[in-house]
């Protein structure tokens, strides 16, 4: 069966498995999805993630939560873009989450960046996720 969401898919995952505390959540591996992750962990709410391959042509990836005095680091993360519903933004129009404490995760044609990033780079693109 083939999934229709793939980002959103490895987002839920990433919710549901620090509401329940676990330490690391699996997902599958996508160009798309590690670029997200690496925006996170450069941003500091991942401790990391570990690409691995099941058999030829297969791969997971290994997301490790991060916590802080027994909290989870990510408060909120939703979808903003969807398969259904596209959401672009030029360079001007950059939403900033809960005023810069939080994080938009773009998609541009320079790669996947924070809207900090992107800022800095002078470039809009497709909104991915909110995360704070």
């Amino acid at each position: 069966m083939s999934m229709t969401d793939p980002v959103g898919d490895m987002l839920t995952r990433i919710r549901n498995g620090q509401r329940v505390g676990k330490s690391s959540v699996v997902s599958p591996a996508s160009k798309l999805r590690t670029g997200v992750l690496d925006v996170l962990q450069r941003e500091g709410y991942i401790r990391g993630y570990n690409v691995s391959e099941i058999r030829k042509g297969v791969s997971e990836i290994t997301i490790e939560l991060k916590y802080f005095e027994g909290d989870a680091v990510i408060k909120q993360i939703d979808r903003v873009s969807t398969p259904g519903r596209r959401v672009y933004s030029k360079i001007k129009d950059l939403p900033k989450v809960y005023n810069g404490l939080g994080i938009a995760v773009l998609s541009t044609p320079k790669g996947v960046l924070s809207d900090q990033e992107a800022r800095e780079q002078n470039v809009g693109g497709e909104i991915l996720c909110k995360v704070f």
